[in-house]
C-alpha cells in the first residue's frame, strides 16, 4: 500500500508552512504502508497539476492533502471541498482569481472519502486535540482539497482522499498575540495516526461530528 501526503510552501508573509514541516517529518513507512511525501505550491491551478503528476507517478491508495489554516486551535479533518476559488490575497504567482469555478465540468462540491469521524477520534485517544471542519475555505486549500476530489472523481476512482489543516506553529505566533498554536512535534505526530486511521478503516464510523452552526 501507498499513501501520498502533500503539504504547501510558505504563503502570504509566513516564512514557514507547518503543514509541509510536519509531513517531512513523517515516518517513512505507517502500518506497512509507504509514505510518499510531496511539496505542492501555493499556487492555484497548478498546485492540482503537480498533485495529478505525483498521483500518476506514484498510484498512491490514499491521498492527504495538508493545509496550513492559521487561527485554528486544532488539526481539523475536511468534510467537504466547494468548487469555486475567491481569493482574498494573492498566490505565490500573484494570481487572485474571484468566484471562479475550479472545474467547470466538476460537481459543485465533493465530500471527502476519508473516514474522518473514525479519524478525529483516533486522535483525541492519543489526546491530540481534533474536529472535523465543515469549510475548507475558498484559497488554495480548498482549491487544491476539490480538485483531488474531483480527479478521484473522473479519473483514480480507487484512490481513498481528503484534506487536514493544522494550526500555526510556536514560531509563527511570536509577533500574533492571543493566536493558537501547536507544537510542531504534535502535529507531526497527528499526522502519522491520521495516515494510520485512514488505513485501519474501511468505512467511517457513525458518531456526530456536527456542529449548531
Amino acid at each position: 500500500m501507498k499513501v501520498l501526503v502533500t503539504g504547501f510552501e510558505p504563503f502570504g508573509k509566513e516564512k514557514i508552512n507547518p503543514a509541509l514541516e510536519a509531513v517531512k517529518r513523517m515516518k517513512d513507512k505507517i502500518q506497512g504502508a509507504e509514505i510518499i511525501k510531496l511539496e505542492v505550491p501555493t499556487v492555484f491551478n497548478k498546485s492540482i497539476k503537480v498533485l495529478d503528476k505525483s498521483i500518476k507517478e506514484h498510484t498512491p491508495d490514499i491521498v492527504i492533502c495538508v493545509g496550513q489554516a492559521g487561527g485554528r486551535s486544532n488539526l481539523t479533518i475536511e468534510r467537504v471541498g466547494i468548487n469555486i476559488d475567491d481569493a482574498r490575497i494573492p498566490d505565490n504567482d500573484g494570481n487572485q482569481p474571484i468566484d471562479k469555478e475550479v472545474f467547470k465540468d466538476g460537481e459543485n462540491a465533493y465530500f471527502s472519502s476519508l473516514p474522518i469521524k473514525a479519524i478525529v477520534n483516533e486522535l483525541i485517544k492519543e489526546k491530540i486535540p481534533a474536529e472535523i471542519s465543515n469549510t475548507a475555505g475558498t484559497y488554495v486549500c480548498n482549491h487544491l482539497m476539490y480538485g483531488l476530489l474531483y480527479l478521484i472523481d473522473k479519473k483514480y476512482k480507487n484512490i481513498k482522499g481528503g484534506f487536514v489543516h493544522v494550526p500555526f506553529i510556536q514560531e509563527q505566533v511570536l509577533d500574533k498575540k492571543n493566536t493558537p498554536s501547536m507544537f510542531l512535534d504534535e502535529i507531526t505526530r497527528g499526522l502519522n495516526v491520521i495516515v494510520k486511521a485512514s488505513i485501519k478503516y474501511d468505512k467511517d464510523i457513525k458518531v456526530t461530528g456536527g456542529t449548531t452552526c
